[in-house]
């Protein structure tokens, strides 16, 4: 079930942006499982994906094809994605299958191969039913549309276990322009930050070279979809993708490029929390926050290891305020010279733990009171240093574990 979940808002048309679906019949009927987002010739792209050693094929191509661009001065226009397979841990089949699809798409759009990206989501190890995908590319291209309904559908069909599209959008002023960022992302099981731990798909109408549009990405997705995590799976298929699409204001000076980082991390951030709130089975929206650490990546370890116990993630779900697990997880993280007596836990307004123990005012109803709460705070200070790190996580139920056991079935 969905935790809070959010409406799917209506985004924007963007100049030269169009997105089209078709029903491919790739895993099964009558849903939408192929989509085709085009920009135009001005667009910039930028990618960050998986760091999994198992990378998909189309995680490979898609690489590729980027740089190949690059050495050629453009950017590729096409993004062509797939659910119901992941067309992962395929071997050379299953790059041949990538850039077949790609060479499909660009010869019926009159483009060159490396003009298309190819992404996938859905089941691994099982070969792209290639008739059916390269027949589903006419029908999404006879859909292209720029409207608002086209990037909801487009959403749609980006989905695996996924309960309901995710969409954000944000519009921001540059000098006296607007400027507009759209987004899509698709995740909710197979999640642990590592790079982008999904797919996403983000559009802005402004104007940024591909240096900066590569680091904006990379620090936008750091503090976002590097920050959640439901199941500790880093997938084979993980990709996120930014594309400045050069129709409208140019981002470069100081101050416009702070502007726009911010507006871009809202709508990152947003997508991000979206994955969480439709996570497998979830009932339980939980922000991890960790203070007063060394570094950021001391304050991160310590909240993934919170976000990743079991015994934590299943007291969650079943409102039982056994604290102790929270503090068993914190004590485990890896931490050097740990002084525990420092150590401040706190469960939304309740305070667990401090001087090394229970908290001399708490109370066991005003634990499970925090605890019934559907969407959940924890706060943890270490008492050793200035830095913070903020991480989402869900619970974990009897329905993930049956979403997953019948996942194939």
């Amino acid at each position: 079930m969905a935790v809070g979940s959010i409406p799917f808002p209506a985004l924007a048309p963007l100049d030269g942006v169009r997105l089209g679906v078709a029903m491919a019949g790739i895993k099964k009927p009558n849903r939408r499982d192929l989509v085709v987002i085009e920009l135009p010739e001005t667009a910039t792209v930028s990618g960050v994906f998986t760091r999994n050693a198992f990378c998909a094929a189309p995680v490979v191509v898609a690489k590729q094809h980027i740089e190949q661009c690059r050495e050629q001065g453009r950017s590729p226009r096409y993004w062509l994605i797939n659910t119901g397979n992941a067309n992962a841990g395929t071997g050379e089949t299953g790059l041949r299958d990538a850039r077949a699809s790609c060479a499909a798409l660009a010869q019926q759009l009159g483009v060159s191969e490396v003009d298309v990206l190819p992404f996938s989501t859905g089941v691994i190890g099982e070969p792209l039913p290639m008739e059916r995908l390269l027949a589903g590319l006419a029908p999404a291209l006879e859909s292209l549309s720029s409207d608002s309904a086209a990037w909801e559908q487009a959403g749609q069909g980006i989905l695996t276990t996924d309960t309901r599209a995710k969409g954000a959008t944000v519009t921001l002023q540059i000098g006296e322009q607007t400027v507009t960022i759209n987004g899509i992302t698709k995740g909710s099981g197979m999640i642990k930050p590592n790079m982008a731990t999904m797919l996403g798909f983000v559009v802005t109408d402004a104007a940024i070279e591909a240096p900066l549009l590569d680091s904006l990405l990379r620090e936008t997705v750091d503090r976002s979809f590097n920050c959640i995590t439901v199941d500790s799976d880093t997938s084979t298929n993980d990709a996120c993708m930014l594309a400045a699409t050069g129709t409208g204001a140019r981002i470069a000076d100081e101050g416009q490029v702070a502007v726009f980082r911010n507006a871009l991390q809202r709508v990152m951030t947003e997508l991000a929390q979206a994955i969480i709130r439709d996570a497998e089975g979830a009932t339980k929206f939980v922000t991890l926050q960790v203070g007063e650490a060394k570094s950021r990546e001391e304050a991160l370890d310590v909240a993934f290891t919170v976000a990743h116990s079991p015994l934590v993630k299943t007291a969650l779900y079943a409102s039982d305020a056994n604290w102790g697990r929270i503090l068993a997880a914190v004590g485990r993280a890896p931490v050097n010279d740990f002084d525990v007596n420092r150590v401040v836990i706190d469960l939304g307004e309740v305070r667990l733990v401090e001087h090394g123990g229970r908290a001399a005012g708490y109370t066991e109803a005003a634990g499970s009171a925090e605890m019934a709460q559907s969407e959940i705070t924890i706060r943890i200070n270490l008492g050793r240093g200035d830095e913070s790190a903020t991480v989402w996580t869900s619970d974990l139920s009897h329905d993930y574990v049956s979403i997953n056991a019948d996942y194939r079935s």
